[in-house]
């Protein structure tokens, strides 16, 4: 996909922010047991290898245009990048209550959700431009929540940063598990992640013994603030472009390139 006229103005101004340079993508096709998933490939159109490589996890609305966007971002920086497909080809939602019912499984079935996550990754790895040993997972809402499961299970990646994510699990990480680096970027005003839970995360991977990890609260920003399009106030979602513009930059400052942990 490049730069397509199917896109709406919203993702055209996210992805335009990004430097235009040649980008090659294309589907890549890979399975989690039975299940068959189908996620998208970006890589600058020069690339030969070793990259670092990105794994970018979607929100519960599956493999829409917004996560093939920011892999189509961090291509132009210079990374191979996997927009991952967690929910698999054969059961991508068609309706919010389908998006909910599916993110619902997944968040109810952790041994699940590692493995779709794990599966995705290994596709990525798999990659013969893909630098293995700078590799990071990334997500934006349930894909937030699915990047901080792969910390959790100890996936081998430098780093691991979750966008408006959920931070509750129902398998908390254990001492020594996590060894990649955790940026949380957060909504200040998201009320599906209140202080509480931002608090109970935090003694979750302190307790853990995580090497690094860091929390960012944006001001006034509520669920899904770096998704373009997402208008819901009074359901607590809405797009930011302030939180979305310095979360893409975080924590470095402006101007410094995605992801966070510089792989």
């Amino acid at each position: 996909m490049t730069s397509a006229p199917t896109l709406t103005p919203e993702l055209e101004r996210i992805l335009d922010s990004v430097p235009a340079v040649p980008v090659a993508t294309d589907a890549l096709r890979y399975s989690c047991g039975d299940a068959e998933l189908e996620g998208y490939l970006a890589a600058p159109a020069d690339a030969a290898g070793p990259r670092p490589a990105v794994l970018v996890l979607h929100d519960w609305a599956g493999m829409t245009d917004h996560v093939r966007v920011r892999a189509q971002m961090l291509a132009r920086l210079g990374y191979v990048a996997l927009a991952g497909d967690v929910f698999g080809v054969d059961e991508q939602p068609a309706s919010p209550e389908e998006s909910a019912a599916l993110a619902g499984r997944y968040y109810g079935d952790v041994e699940l959700f590692r493995a779709r996550v794990l599966a995705n990754l290994d596709a990525l790895r798999a990659d013969p431009r893909v630098d293995t040993a700078r590799i990071a997972v990334m997500g934006y809402c349930f894909g937030g929540s699915g990047a901080l499961e792969a910390a959790r299970a100890g996936a081998d990646v430098r780093g691991v940063v979750s966008f408006h994510g959920g931070l509750g699990t129902g398998a908390p990480a254990e001492a020594g598990s996590v060894t990649a680096s955790v940026l949380v970027l957060t909504g200040a005003d998201d009320p599906m992640v209140p202080v509480s839970a931002v608090a109970e995360f935090q003694d979750e991977v302190r307790g853990a013994g995580a090497p690094d990890w860091q929390v960012v609260s944006y001001s006034d920003a509520l669920h899904a603030f770096a998704v373009p399009g997402a208008d819901a106030p009074e359901h607590g979602v809405a797009y930011q472009e302030t939180a979305d513009r310095r979360s893409w930059v975080a924590p470095p400052g402006p101007g410094a390139p995605p992801p966070p942990f510089h792989i």
